[in-house]
């Protein structure tokens, strides 16, 4: 009667070529920072931006997995408690209607 969602698992070259893509973009926007012609203050004040972009990414990322594994779980605790009342519900009765 239900069927039950499935989710399928990322794959390995899916998290390879995110992985890869990610230490791509880093290292690309470090060796930027190295080389521009400007003093070290502008690029620690560069350098520490780009430590608070990439945390920041990791933590909104983190936040909108978190909030879709509640949204999945109160879906499925309430479709088995419609699940349940169904199941309870004997439409056969003749006091019920």
């Amino acid at each position: 009667m239900t069927t039950p969602s499935i989710q399928r698992p990322t794959t390995t070259a899916f998290f390879v070529q995110a992985a890869i893509s990610f230490g791509l973009s880093l290292v690309a926007l470090v060796i930027g920072i190295i080389k521009l012609p400007v003093g070290p203050w502008e690029r620690g004040f560069l350098a520490l931006g780009l430590i608070f972009v990439v945390s920041s990414a990791f933590t909104l990322a983190k936040c909108i997995r978190d909030r879709q594994e509640v949204e999945a779980v109160t879906n499925r605790v309430d479709k088995a408690r419609i699940d349940k009342l169904l199941i309870e519900q004997d439409v056969f009765h003749p006091g019920q209607v």
